[in-house]
Formats: C-alpha cells, sequence, structure tokens
C-alpha cells in the first residue's frame, strides 16, 4: 500500500471514530435531557411536591428546585454495590431488561439510575475520605468482606491497602 493510500484510509477511519463519538455525545445528551424531563415530571406531577415550579433550563443547572437525584458512582452516593440493592427491590431488570455487568455498569449503556429525594432541605453533597473503622463498620452492616468494601470504595479510602 502506498504512503498516500495509508493516509487516505487513516483519514477515513478517523473521520469514522470523530462521528461515532459525536453519536455517544448526542445519546449521552438526549439521556441527560430526559433524566431532566423525568425529574422535573416527579417534581411537579407524579409526587406534585412542587407544582408551581417554572424553571427556565438554566436554572437546572444551578440546582434551583427541590430535592435532589444523586446516583449510585457519583460523589454523594460512592458505592456502586448499592445498584445490587436498588435492583432487587424495584425488579429493574425485570421491568425494564437494563442489567448490570460484572463491573456493576448499567448494560445498555445509554441508562440511568438514582435515587430522588423530595425533601426541602435535601442538598447534594460529596462523602469525604472514610477511614478504616468506618469501612470495618461499613463491611459489617453490608455484610460484605472488608477488603470487597475497599475494592469497591478505593477511591475514598483515607488509608493505603495492602495489595
Amino acid at each position: 500500500m502506498s504512503g498516500k493510500g495509508f493516509r487516505n484510509r487513516t483519514f477515513l477511519s478517523n473521520i469514522q471514530l470523530i462521528k461515532d463519538i459525536a453519536e455517544i455525545f448526542s445519546v449521552l445528551s438526549l439521556l441527560q435531557a430526559f433524566a431532566e424531563e423525568l425529574h422535573a415530571r416527579v417534581r411537579k406531577e407524579l409526587w406534585g411536591y412542587s407544582a408551581d415550579e417554572a424553571l427556565q433550563p438554566s436554572d437546572l443547572h444551578k440546582v434551583c428546585y427541590r430535592g435532589i437525584r444523586p446516583a449510585p458512582g457519583y460523589p454523594s452516593q460512592p458505592d456502586h454495590t448499592e445498584k445490587l440493592t436498588m435492583w432487587s427491590l424495584a425488579g429493574v431488570l425485570e421491568k425494564t431488561g437494563i442489567a448490570l455487568t460484572e463491573s456493576l455498569a448499567m448494560t445498555p449503556a445509554a441508562s440511568v439510575s438514582g435515587l430522588y429525594f423530595s425533601h426541602p432541605q435535601a442538598s447534594y453533597f460529596a462523602v469525604g475520605k472514610i477511614t478504616e473503622e468506618q469501612v470495618e463498620d461499613y463491611s459489617r452492616r453490608k455484610d460484605m468482606d472488608v477488603k470487597e468494601v475497599e475494592r469497591w470504595l478505593a477511591s475514598i479510602l483515607a488509608y493505603d491497602t495492602e495489595l
């Protein structure tokens, strides 16, 4: 293959990669927009605790609405294993077909999960670093091995673990 042919094929591959990435971002943007719309419907209609809410799109990024919707794996709920509890209690797989992989990623990948809290004083926060004593207590309450809890919560441990 000539250098020019290789460059053309590489260029075309790069264009396809850019198109694929753009499509992924479009899907993720639509997914986030739908999550915002669903949360608004919960606030205004389904639970009705903010029936008179009239927010502008810019207000959503400022979290000017009442309540929060944290999700496993995010700063206020860093433990991905809580998805197992959510899936079990709500029958998520049976009702939606959304499954969890071995690493607890959702499949299909264009899926979201979370919890709704409507209390007027509910606000987002980040769980800080946790100590070994806290991990031991948490592992007892979850009936999980300490090493397993450490693996899932590695990013928020305030101590080094033995490998």
